[in-house]
């Protein structure tokens, strides 16, 4: 069994995960553009979600679904470009943390990989109101790797 060291990755550029996530999971744009992808690099990326009314729930704050979205997308963003495109490393566990209400606000998430291995790869987010370093959710993730 071989390491993957951080050094060795990521194996995609942005482009090239931008690319074919519009071939390969145009849905994640139903409805209209709010999850843009900013950054990828070893073992992490970058995804921000603009505030759109969608996204809202009664009181004015972002739900917790669209919250949940945004971590499930710029884990599976961080996977992808850390083992290349692969479009059937499915989500195996999400757990979520809310810590505090965000406001009427886009959203950053940042995701870091703890674990990258042949079959499983686990990861945490962090999401924040644009603008904000506090934390509104914390949330860790592990993915299923489908054999080569």
């Amino acid at each position: 069994m071989s390491t993957i060291l951080p050094s060795d990755l990521p194996v995609m550029s942005l482009a090239e995960v931008l690319d074919f996530l519009e071939r390969e999971f145009p849905q994640m744009h139903a409805g209209g553009r709010s999850y843009h992808l900013e950054a990828v690099g070893p073992l992490s990326a970058r995804m921000r979600m603009d505030h759109h009314e969608r996204h809202l729930r009664p009181g004015g704050t972002v739900s917790g679904p669209s919250m949940m979205a945004l971590a499930d997308l710029v884990l599976y963003a961080a996977i992808l470009a850390n083992i290349g495109p692969v479009a059937l490393a499915v989500t195996t566990n999400l757990s979520f943390n809310f810590l505090r209400r965000p406001g009427a606000t886009g959203l950053v998430a940042e995701a870091r990989l703890l674990k990258l291995g042949r079959r499983l790869a686990v990861g945490e987010v962090a999401i924040a109101s644009r603008g904000s370093d506090d934390l509104v959710c914390h949330a860790t993730g592990t993915y299923s790797i489908p054999p080569a």
